[in-house]
């Protein structure tokens, strides 16, 4: 089946990624469903629109918004599935909803999005993560940032995403303040529990 505007997607893996392999035991982080934390943001596409063309393919690896896969209660208390539940294990996905997409084993964002990675601090005055700046690790031709290239963007602008165990932040292009001059002696904040 393919809609006329959302892609099919199904999850890779399982809705929720509440748990942790530790040595050969299982231990569960999490067992609230409405944590957006642990829910899965990565999944298989199953079907492209036929109204919309874009460089994302059936099978491809994509990165979706946190709701899409999320339960939740109603007023009554009823467990509900979310608006883009479309039958057992398959969900529809609008292309905004879509932030990163995987081909050949390399990661693109989609137009308008770049992932930051953090900065440590050396202050002992300030948190262990310089705010608002961070080094672009995925970006697109639409966005006047490269890879590598040191950037600052507006508070609140960051959305933390865990992406091939590195914590990033979603940035949208709009939020970007500055381009900074990166000469490569910041070092990368990715803490332990990742």
């Amino acid at each position: 089946m393919r809609g006329l505007y959302n892609f099919v997607v199904k999850p890779k893996g399982s809705r929720y990624n509440n748990t942790k392999k530790i040595g050969d035991k299982e231990l569960i982080l999490n067992s609230e469903i409405y944590n957006h934390q642990y829910v899965n943001r990565e999944a298989i596409v199953i079907s492209v629109p036929k109204l919309i063309c874009t460089d994302i393919k059936v099978g491809d690896t994509v990165v979706i918004h946190h709701n899409v896969f999320r339960r939740w209660h109603d007023q009554h208390g009823e467990e509900r599935n979310s608006r883009s539940y479309f039958k057992e294990d398959e969900y529809f996905v609008a292309l905004d909803q879509i932030f990163l997409y995987k081909k050949n084993n390399e990661w693109f964002s989609l137009p308008d999005y770049c992932f930051v990675k953090p900065l440590k601090s050396n202050s002992i005055y300030e948190d262990k993560e310089i705010p608002l700046i961070g080094i672009v690790k995925y970006t697109n031709k639409k966005i006047p940032v490269q890879k590598e290239d040191l950037i600052g963007f507006t508070p609140n602008s960051e959305y933390e995403f865990i992406i091939d165990n590195e914590r990033l932040y979603r940035v949208l292009s709009k939020f970007i303040t500055i381009k900074y001059e990166y000469q490569g002696e910041k070092e990368e904040y990715n803490p332990s529990w990742l």
